[in-house]
């Protein structure tokens, strides 16, 4: 169900693309909007991990470097890789106080799962098995490439939208009425549309990666327990995150702002753990 529901999504954002690219120039604005999802998806799809490790200051965790949380996670991350059936991933620690944890890579292959000081240190064992099966299962659900096509659709459609305002839709002998509610509804609406979507589609794939990490390591209450310390302490401590990458944290990393359901990246952790006790 919940792939069904991401599939309906991303077609609807694609769509919302297309008819914004005619509303801005006509049949060529379809190919303008194409060009920009195929460019920004291409350069996200190769590089996208690169930025938010930077970003974010990480540093690689392995048998020879941060030795200590190596020999902590390392061990996790190898025996839930087996019993997933995937590739190890990279793994790197964030020089941050707030606890959260995300991955990142364009397939399991190049996958990197990244966590952060504070999470390590407010976690024991069996809960953070089941922060690092909710990234791996992300890793293997392929949410990060998914997450990263409406992501650069979405943005997509607010170039189109910041191109209609500054230059003006088509000008062609259509009805004009029509063409001045397209340029108003491409202008205004749709970026808010796309945003929407977006971040529906976020909430989903989260809902998905909890499940397939509580089949993954045969129980729930890792996470469940997980989830409510960091929800927690995200309150205490919030991370100062790009809104480009909220999406990508196992809890949201902006958990201190009143935010709209509908606006955030995240399902509400009492929606979420609401659903692992119902699948016990």
């Amino acid at each position: 169900m919940n792939g069904l529901k991401t599939v309906l999504l991303l077609g609807l954002l694609s769509g919302l693309l297309l008819a914004g690219g005619q509303a801005v120039a006509g049949k060529q604005g379809l190919y303008i909007g194409l060009a920009l999802a195929v460019g920004m998806n291409f350069f996200s799809y190769f590089f996208s991990d690169k930025l938010a490790l930077s970003m974010y200051s990480a540093q690689p965790v392995s048998e020879s470097e941060n030795r200590d949380v190596w020999r902590r996670v390392g061990p996790l991350v190898n025996s839930l890789c087996q019993r997933m059936g995937l590739p190890t991933p990279r793994l790197w620690l964030i020089p941050e106080d707030s606890p959260n944890a995300f991955a990142t890579g364009r397939d399991p292959a190049h996958a990197s799962v990244a966590f952060t000081a504070g999470l390590l240190e407010i976690l024991d064992d069996r809960e953070l098995e089941g922060v690092i099966a909710h990234e791996l299962s992300h890793v293997k659900n392929r949410d990060i490439l998914i997450s990263s096509v409406a992501a650069t659709i979405a943005a997509a459609i607010t170039m189109l939208a910041r191109m209609a305002f500054f230059f003006g839709g088509r000008r062609d002998d259509e009805d004009e009425r029509g063409g001045v509610m397209g340029m108003l509804f491409m202008m205004i609406l749709a970026p808010i549309a796309a945003m929407l979507i977006q971040m529906a589609i976020s909430r989903t794939r989260e809902y998905s990666a909890d499940a397939t990490a509580a089949a993954s390591t045969g129980t729930p209450f890792g996470l469940i327990s997980a989830l409510e310390k960091l929800d927690g302490w995200s309150r205490r401590i919030p991370m100062d995150a790009s809104p480009a990458t909220a999406h990508m944290f196992i809890v949201k990393p902006f958990s201190g702002q009143m935010m709209m359901s509908l606006f955030s990246t995240h399902p509400s952790t009492e929606a979420r753990i609401a659903r692992l006790q119902a699948s016990r």
